[in-house]
């Protein structure tokens, strides 16, 4: 499978050669665990969700190593957020993973967030209904139908062909 570094890359090339956000390369990274078509990195519950300290120093190797570049943009209310594009073809390419990957890039990044979380608090967590849960920790995020949106994207996930099927909670 390669080096940690070369698999971060590899979600990158894998999700379309482009993610904006820190928070949608973890959620995407996570989402291919929970799918059996991830690297093996491990996650933990952070603010934002599932997130991977691994995955996040492996991203920064893969930049130093030339395998993705990685640019800081500012937003308007005086944050930042990484942009991960591929600068290279990174091992070889499973199919279902492509498929798996480019879908869930597609999703916006805040329905995307709770997806996610609702998926971990499932999974790992063992919550019986993650969707309150997550409404509960993350109430403005979920607010103006997003949590309808995110629910959405996961039943589009969970028709993916994919080694592990994830949880079923919607």
């Amino acid at each position: 499978m390669g080096s940690l570094r070369q698999q971060a890359a590899a979600i990158v090339r894998d999700a379309g050669g482009r993610i904006v956000g820190r928070t949608k390369l973890q959620k995407v990274a996570f989402l291919l665990e929970l799918a059996g078509l991830g690297s093996g990195f491990n996650f933990e519950y952070k603010h934002f969700g599932p997130y991977s300290e691994e995955l996040t120093a492996a991203m920064r190797e893969a930049a130093a190593f030339g395998l993705v570049q990685t640019t800081e943009q500012s937003t308007s209310w005086g944050g930042w957020y990484s942009i991960y594009s591929s600068a290279e073809k990174v091992g070889d390419v499973d199919k279902r993973r492509v498929d798996f990957a480019t879908e869930a890039i597609k999703v916006g990044s805040v329905e995307l967030e709770l997806a996610a979380t609702a998926a971990y608090l499932a999974s790992v967590e063992g919550y019986s209904d993650p969707w309150e849960e997550t409404l509960r920790r993350k109430p403005e995020k979920a607010a103006n139908g997003r949590i309808e949106k995110a629910q959405s994207a996961y039943r589009q996930l969970l028709d993916i062909d994919a080694p592990k099927a994830l949880p079923r909670i919607v």
